[in-house]
């Protein structure tokens, strides 16, 4: 988890703090929206992945009423303080970071698996 954090707070210019959340929040969503199997095997292969997740889950009420999908995302990571360039940014390196950990066939199945993911791939 922290090389993901790093490369994203490096190459995204954002926070360490708010790498972490966005990194929770982003696995969180391709969890319960993209290919359960391509998906898990990401998971898998970042260390920390899972408390992130669950750490993203705070939100109650609020996270309830946005409904789901990608908008109730970028919802959320505007709230961390994050603009579409910066939002589209974290998602390359996320994906990037995804093709090195398992390949670019099983990060291919999560784009085009994953409703509204291919506009930031």
């Amino acid at each position: 988890m922290e090389e993901l954090i790093g490369r994203l707070a490096t190459n995204a210019s954002i926070d360490g703090a708010v790498a972490e959340k966005t990194v929770g929040i982003i696995l969180g969503f391709l969890r319960s929206e993209g290919p359960s199997d391509s998906v898990q095997a990401l998971i898998d292969k970042i260390p920390g992945a899972e408390a992130a997740i669950e750490a993203s889950r705070g939100g109650g009420g609020l996270s309830r009423l946005m409904g789901g999908g990608l908008m109730a995302v970028g919802t959320r990571l505007m709230g961390l303080g994050l603009g579409m360039s910066e939002i589209q940014n974290v998602a390359r390196e996320l994906f990037r970071y995804g093709r090195d950990k398992i390949g670019a066939d099983q990060m291919g199945k999560i784009i085009a698996g994953t409703p509204g993911l291919s506009q930031f791939a």
